[in-house]
């Protein structure tokens, strides 16, 4: 099947004996068990078919072997950690969404080191590289100044010298950019952006094809409990369907308005990996299909101002949904990040980080243009 089918029919065959098109929600916390019955099911916690259903479609969507639901990207990143062992280190992308950094900072805690490093430069991963690296996490495009990773590059580095890759494919979206295929090991997504895309669920999940990678992540769901309920996975496994005619609404909206924010005096620096003025266009443009609907640039003005001005942009974190939003990093996504670091990153308090949704792009620049 091509991706767009597998969207909408992969988990969701016609059920059986009753012809359901759309497959029936097993809210069952546990199920019956007899002794000639097939113990396919036991309890919730750790197998529910509803949960299932979710998983096939999204591994399908990176010819993966595995998925694994979570009730959280936060859920699924932790389950990934669960890899590292106490006196490994972990090398992480230096950009990376507050929550991460928050994650990251309880590592030490465990005996695990975290290394920050500008992972769009191949010889500062080299030089990180040790014998005592268990895993790299590159976040591409990272949150909230949008560079980009070469994938490929980084995952023959570590192959090289026996580390996994785990990519956070948040931001792009498996329509967008299929890590696995780039040679990432593990996909990381917070399932409640643009797979969700409606705002109204909370998410995450893991893809891969290791099985000893299914095996540990699955005891471990299962024993620390961060799984996902059926009625969220159903609302999930419906979000899929739209999921490419969403992003590729959103991403020609985001380029629309990559131009007036160009020509605005208003704007200073401004991110977006569509421009070809950005560092990392060209990778972009080789492992990405398409170039996001995240927008972040430099607010030459008063940032609490321009927040109450907007009306067709909502005021709120988050991203990947239908709905338009704006936000201020410094004050919001990234507020726990120390302020030192935020200023080292380039994360400036005028920061404005844009995630465009569905709506008619003339009303969204008309806005945007009026508030600048």
């Amino acid at each position: 099947m091509e991706f767009d089918t597998k969207l909408v029919q992969v988990g969701q065959e016609p059920h059986p004996g009753t012809g359901d098109i759309v497959p029936p929600i097993h809210l069952a916390s546990t199920f019956e068990q007899r002794a000639q019955q097939d113990l396919r099911y036991f309890y919730g916690r750790g197998e529910n078919p509803t949960r299932e259903a979710l998983e096939r479609c999204l591994a399908s969507l990176e010819d993966a072997s595995y998925a694994l639901a979570f009730s959280s990207g936060q859920a699924a990143g932790t389950t990934a950690l669960s890899l590292l062992s106490p006196g490994q280190k972990l090398i992480s992308s230096d950009d990376v969404y507050g929550g991460t950094f928050s994650l990251f900072d309880l590592l030490p805690r465990y005996g695990i080191t975290v290394e920050y490093v500008d992972l769009t430069d191949l010889d500062a991963l080299d030089a990180a590289l040790t014998d005592d690296t268990g895993l790299i996490w590159v976040e591409t495009p990272t949150n909230p100044l949008l560079k980009v990773a070469d994938v490929s590059a980084i995952s023959e580095r570590a192959h090289a010298a026996g580390v996994p890759v785990l990519v956070d494919n948040t931001f792009a979206s498996p329509v967008v950019q299929h890590p696995l295929a780039l040679g990432a090991d593990i996909s990381l997504y917070s399932t409640t952006k643009f797979i969700s895309g409606h705002s109204d669920v909370i998410g995450g999940a893991l893809v891969y094809n290791r099985e000893d990678f299914h095996t540990s992540f699955f005891r471990y769901r299962t024993s620390a409990g961060n799984v996902p309920g059926a009625l969220d996975c159903y609302l999930l496994h419906r979000g899929v369907k739209t999921m490419s005619l969403r992003v590729r609404r959103q991403n020609e909206s985001a380029e629309q308005l990559v131009e007036l924010l160009s020509g605005s005096p208003k704007t200073g620096a401004l991110h977006y990996p569509g421009l070809a003025a950005h560092p990392q266009h060209d990778i972009a443009a080789r492992q990405m299909d398409g170039f996001g609907s995240i927008i972040s640039f430099e607010y030459l003005g008063d940032v609490q101002e321009l927040l109450e001005k907007v009306e067709r942009f909502a005021v709120a974190v988050s991203l990947g949904g239908v709905r338009s939003l704006i936000e201020c990093p410094a004050l919001m996504t990234h507020r726990p990040i120390p302020a030192e670091t935020r200023r080292r990153l380039g994360i400036g308090d005028n920061l404005v980080r844009l995630a465009v949704g569905i709506e008619d792009v003339r009303d969204l620049a008309a806005d945007l243009e009026r508030a600048l």
